[in-house]
């Protein structure tokens, strides 16, 4: 394969390792990182050499017009992920993720519609939904912006549906679930538990313990991206699928599953500054992905255990377990 594709948000969690299935599969590969004095490229810097040498890193802001034509010119495929992601400090900063989750949105689609681009894949949330009022959570499902994270995420969801409805931009937007893995932020859940634990620390502090979750591992919602990024236009364009495994497991009894695999005795506080404000926790996320499945033959190939084997692995590793610090609240 030599076509080229394009990704915001590349230097990111999930964009990484999109980016580096990609090139494993022979792509050319445009990747956007925002741009910061230090020169970092995020987690495009982790990626292997070979790899890296096969990505041409675009240094920009998904917010401004210039840098995302740049990066879409002649792609085939734009997969964009770009997005503020933490959802405390969107109750302290909501304008920025606007900016960034909106206004971002409406720059990539519009640079998609004037150059014409073949298809535009477009990263939704879970969020979207708030708590569960039926289960599974399939796409027709209520819409409920329990944050101004979650807001910001239906304002771009919108724009994308409104673009291919009023210009016909060839896109398709994909709702994964709470994906995990290698390379994720400290301020998700399951980095907080294994990052402590790896450090030594048995006495752990998280938010709400009782929510429940559906976890995919980051493996199997790349492949999601991927089947959505290449299935006959018949297939996908226009509509909007969601991503996860089916199945939920409750905040706290995910951290006594980490612990289990680390074969650690682990005593589990609440931590304050974690909890969300009382209107606005979503309660209950569990998906139905049963659209994606008979629309693209899509499915997870890695169960709970596995992907949480994985990521324990990685955070072994001292180098990468340097990259963070344990007990310390991220955002």
């Amino acid at each position: 394969m030599t076509n080229l594709v394009a990704v915001t948000g590349a230097d990111g969690f999930i964009g990484s390792h999109l980016v580096e299935r990609l090139v494993r599969q022979g792509h050319r590969v445009r990747a956007m990182a925002l741009y910061n004095s230090i020169g970092s490229w995020g987690w495009l810097d982790s990626l292997e050499p070979d790899v890296l040498d096969q990505v041409e890193v675009v240094l920009g802001d998904v917010r401004d017009p210039g840098s995302v034509r740049e990066l879409v010119t002649d792609a085939e495929v734009v997969y964009h992920l770009a997005a503020l992601i933490a959802i405390p400090y969107s109750y302290r900063a909501p304008r920025s993720y606007v900016d960034t989750n909106v206004l971002g949105t409406l720059t990539v689609l519009e640079a998609v519609r004037e150059l014409r681009t073949p298809r535009l894949v477009h990263t939704s949330t879970s969020e979207t939904y708030g708590t569960a009022r039926t289960v599974p959570i399939a796409e027709s499902h209520p819409l409920q912006a329990q944050s101004p994270y979650a807001a910001s995420k239906l304002g771009a969801d919108k724009l994308v549906e409104s673009y291919h409805l009023s210009f016909g931009v060839p896109a398709v937007t994909l709702r994964p679930f709470n994906t995990f893995g290698p390379r994720q932020s400290a301020r998700a859940v399951i980095p907080t538990v294994v990052s402590q634990l790896a450090a030594g620390q048995t006495r752990i502090q998280l938010g709400a313990l009782d929510p429940t979750r559906d976890f995919l591992f980051v493996a199997d919602t790349v492949e999601a991206f991927l089947t959505v990024g290449t299935a006959p236009a018949s297939a996908v364009l226009g509509e909007l699928f969601n991503a996860g495994t089916g199945t939920e497991v409750a905040i706290g009894d995910l951290a006594h599953d980490i612990a289990r695999l680390m074969d650690v005795d682990v005593d589990i506080t609440q931590d304050p500054q974690r909890i969300r404000p009382k209107d606005s926790e979503v309660l209950r996320l569990v998906c139905d992905a049963s659209k994606l499945r008979e629309r693209t033959g899509w499915q997870p190939r890695h169960t709970r255990d596995e992907g949480l084997a994985q990521t324990i692995d990685w955070f072994l590793d001292p180098t990468n377990l340097a990259r963070y610090r344990p007990g310390q609240y991220h955002q």
